[in-house]
């Protein structure tokens, strides 16, 4: 069975460049394999494979320029299947070949691994000492989070910004780099 692979969705861009081609026929491919390299004028990117199989045709070189749906190849995609579980079966029997030759572990010398209790007791629970009245709550302080804080907080709304971390700060907002940050 032959499946075409298209250029997915990239975007708002037509028309990108090419810039390396990671496969040729007879490549045997899994799904996720980067089967080409495009760059944009802000940044590069693969093309990951949507199915697995053997490459029939590719339809693309380097220099060409694609745009969402266009062909990037032909795939075998039965040739890939029979192929994952020829080597399914063979990865099988040499597992349990290795489980043969190995040799017994003592188990009184062998510690058992560590089982992170999961009965509900062991489970931590935040005791809830106060309780917080507020207009807009941001969750997450990436830089859309600062700016959607800082917005309600000028409009006169009570404003949290929740955060993961226990301190705020991240690429260019780290404490001290903006000193607005004082105000949250």
């Amino acid at each position: 069975m032959t499946t075409d692979i298209l250029v997915p969705d990239i975007g708002d861009f037509k028309d990108v460049e090419v810039i390396d081609v990671l496969v040729k026929p007879g490549d045997r491919i899994e799904l996720e394999t980067p089967l080409i390299t495009l760059e944009t004028e802000k940044a590069t990117m693969d093309v990951p494979a949507s199915a697995a199989g053997v490459v029939k045709m590719v339809a693309v070189k380097k220099g060409d320029r694609v745009s969402k749906g266009s062909l990037v190849l032909t795939l075998d995609a039965s040739a890939g299947e029979s192929a994952s579980g020829q080597r399914t079966a063979d990865s099988g029997r040499e597992e349990q070949a290795a489980v043969e030759r190995a040799p017994a572990a003592s188990t009184e010398s062998s510690v058992p691994p560590a089982v992170p209790d999961s009965s509900p007791s062991a489970v931590r629970r935040p005791s809830v000492t106060s309780s917080y009245d507020f207009d807009v709550v941001v969750l997450g302080s990436g830089p859309g989070g600062y700016t959607a804080a800082f917005r309600a907080a000028d409009l006169g709304m009570k404003t949290a910004l929740i955060e993961r971390w226990p301190q705020l700060g991240g690429v260019c907002l780290n404490v001290g780099c903006i000193p607005s940050k004082a105000l949250l």
